[in-house]
């Protein structure tokens, strides 16, 4: 899995303070998509264990009343990126428990593979479904188009 950036703190994309990664390769390529630099799944840098590793200690920073990940793309759920994206939120789960996650994705919950689903059932918000740009509304609230539905798991 390749990755575009890595913000260590981060008030926008979701609920409370937040480390946000923004991975590349999004199959979806919407029209009026604010980030194409990151459809392709080899453009921006390898994820790396290093990485990994930075997040996990960058959620148990106690310094920072931190809410969670949240988990943006390109796609999080794109073929190239389940594997990676499981390890990771399997992980979180482990070593930074009190931490959720919240995942954005342009497929929708209902035609997921079965390791889509496997992630899907892991976070603790997922905001599904492509942008659509003839139903963009910047009044939404973490969302970018009302087509987008925001499911919240009760783990």
């Amino acid at each position: 899995m390749n990755y575009h950036k890595y913000y260590p703190t981060d008030v926008v994309n979701g609920k409370g303070t937040r480390a946000s990664l923004f991975v590349s390769g999004c199959e979806h390529k919407c029209r009026g998509c604010f980030s194409k630099s990151t459809w392709s799944a080899s453009s921006g840098k390898p994820f790396t264990k290093s990485l990994e590793d930075r997040i996990i200690q960058d959620l148990q920073d106690k310094r920072i009343k931190r809410k969670g990940l949240s988990l943006l793309g390109g796609d999080p759920l794109h073929p190239k990126n389940c594997q990676s994206i499981l390890r990771l939120i399997n992980r979180v789960r482990l070593e930074s428990p009190d931490s959720d996650i919240w995942l954005w994705t342009g497929y929708t919950i209902g035609n997921l593979s079965p390791i889509q689903e496997q992630i899907a059932l892991k976070v603790d918000v997922i905001i599904d479904g492509p942008f659509v740009e003839d139903l963009a509304d910047p009044s939404l609230k973490w969302r970018g188009s009302s087509n987008q539905i925001m499911h919240v798991n009760n783990q």
